[in-house]
């Protein structure tokens, strides 16, 4: 049986941790900025600048 503590609380029926999202972000050698959903939405726009970014994989 609960407490009376544990009753009057509210309820987190999510649970758990948030799930994770990966984020890849393109830094340009001007130092401008890109965040895409997909490695390949990256690629592809890093080989459209030139191919000089770099990819880093972010997790939020």
């Amino acid at each position: 049986m609960k407490s009376q503590k544990e009753q009057n609380m509210a309820c987190n029926c999510g649970g758990g941790t948030r799930p994770t999202v990966i984020i890849y972000q393109l830094n340009l050698p001007d130092g401008s900025v890109r965040q895409y959903h997909t490695w390949q939405e990256a690629d592809a726009a890093n080989q459209r600048l030139g191919g000089l970014g770099t990819i880093l994989v972010i997790n939020q």
